[in-house]
């Protein structure tokens, strides 16, 4: 009998404690929405400041999320079931710092002549690789009539259309044996064509690169950018052409290869690299302390095409985290102006503090009030932020499509619900303080205070 006695006073005191506690939450919220709408101007400042923050931060995710989605669909254009093998500099350094060191290299000019046709013939004949192409690249001066534009070559193999996911949007690409007979024809990319011929059919057609007449056979549909090359930009030729007849050389740039297997592409890899590095008189690597194969020494680097996107997802993710980062400093300005307009409303409501106190209110209750009218501030510039920044993000998409950029209008969840968190732990953050305040302050003190 007194067990049930004392769970029904338990769960009635309970109830009773709820019902004040919401009705503190809504007498707070009438105090807060009656101080905001007497001072519009003030309180738009206020709210001003966060809009700006979140706004930032939607804007940050959706453009990760478009500049993503960019990669992934070139990425996947060569592939996901391919290995790319690409030049390296060699370094007696070891693990990264060979790594930087390529980089470097490379940018600064620096050529590694190693890679040879002879290399993916080999390479072809590793288990579980079914087809390859070669790639070269280099910029020349192409012309047409009056017209006269530098752009890039991309030689290669006539298993380039069948291997990569880029298709013809009319005409022809060469085949193996045009490749082998040194023949002069090429493919256009979308742009240089509307730069050479404009609206003009170009099938048949002669251009010269490097002073040598090519025929033109066929035109790339649009593919777009990536890291810096626009696919659309370039003339597609063969490379035995390009390698004897213009320009007199005999390496490649990278290689693409093409697996059966895409579970067992890491033993793949591995066997690729052994052959390339009898082809290239490269000692095999030794286990270092750490467990790591050093491969300093080679001058290729294999890899698989997931693997490239697995790296510029790591990358987009500390470049978010970056931004982030700075979105958050500006929101700490905004959370400043919050806890200023605080202070201010505190002190214009000093003599009301102190009626409400001598009434009973307790330190919780006057906390309660004034921390709700903080929140409410972040809340409402959280929710204008997210608002605006949608808006941007829109925009962006908008332009980046007008420009022929395949930009995904993406708003990913994870956006709105970091953006919630902020503007809530801003809210009790810079709304603390003044809430504060308010509670500590003497009845008698406040209700004599002079407004």
């Amino acid at each position: 009998m007194n067990s049930k006695k004392n769970y029904f006073l338990k769960n009635n005191t309970e109830s009773i404690f709820m019902n004040q506690y919401l009705t503190t939450i809504k007498s707070s919220l009438k105090l807060a929405l009656i101080s905001f709408s007497a001072h519009k101007l003030r309180t738009f400042l206020a709210i001003l400041g966060v809009t700006i923050g979140i706004s930032s931060i939607i804007i940050v995710f959706s453009a990760g999320e478009g500049i993503k989605g960019i990669v992934l669909n070139q990425v996947e254009s060569f592939g996901s079931d391919t290995i790319q093998i690409e030049i390296k500099v060699p370094s007696s350094k070891k693990g990264v710092a060979s790594e930087q060191q390529s980089a470097a290299a490379l940018f600064q000019g620096a050529q590694v002549t190693t890679l040879k046709l002879e290399d993916m013939e080999d390479a072809k004949k590793v288990p579980n690789i079914i087809d390859g192409y070669s790639v070269f690249m280099s910029q020349e001066t192409v012309s047409y009539g009056n017209e006269v534009h530098s752009t890039n070559i991309w030689a290669t193999d006539s298993s380039f259309i069948d291997i990569d996911s880029t298709q013809l949007e009319y005409g022809r690409f060469f085949t193996n044996a045009e490749n082998n007979s040194l023949s002069t024809v090429a493919i256009l990319g979308s742009n240089i064509k509307e730069k050479l011929f404009g609206e003009n059919d170009p099938l048949g057609k002669t251009i010269k690169i490097h002073n040598i007449r090519f025929k033109v056979i066929g035109i790339m549909e649009e593919r777009g950018s990536l890291m810096g090359f626009n696919f659309d930009d370039f003339i597609y030729t063969p490379i035995k052409t390009m390698h004897k007849k213009v320009l007199g050389i005999s390496f490649l740039h990278n290689i693409i290869l093409q697996v059966e297997d895409t579970n067992v592409i890491d033993d793949t890899i591995e066997e690729v690299r052994i052959v390339l590095r009898e082809n290239h008189d490269i000692t095999a690597p030794e286990e270092n302390i750490e467990g790591w194969m050093d491969t300093g020494k080679d001058d290729f680097r294999v890899m698989a095409m997931t693997e490239i996107l697995e790296i510029f997802n790591t990358m987009s993710a500390v470049l978010t985290l970056l931004l982030l980062v700075i979105v958050a400093i500006s929101l700490v300005v905004g959370g400043i102006s919050v806890m200023n307009v605080m202070f201010v409303i505190v002190n214009e409501r000093t003599s009301e503090i102190g009626l409400r106190k001598a009434m009973g209110a307790k330190y919780k209750d006057i906390i309660l009030q004034f921390l709700v009218e903080s929140i409410l501030i972040t809340f409402a510039g959280g929710i204008v932020g997210s608002i605006l920044g949608s808006f941007i993000s829109y925009i962006i998409s908008v332009v980046a499509n007008s420009y022929g950029i395949d930009w995904n209008f993406i708003l990913p969840i994870r956006a709105f619900l970091v953006a919630g968190l902020f503007s809530l732990v801003f809210g009790i953050l810079f709304g603390t303080t003044p809430a504060r305040k308010a509670a500590k302050m003497n009845p008698v003190e406040a209700l004599m205070h002079e407004d």
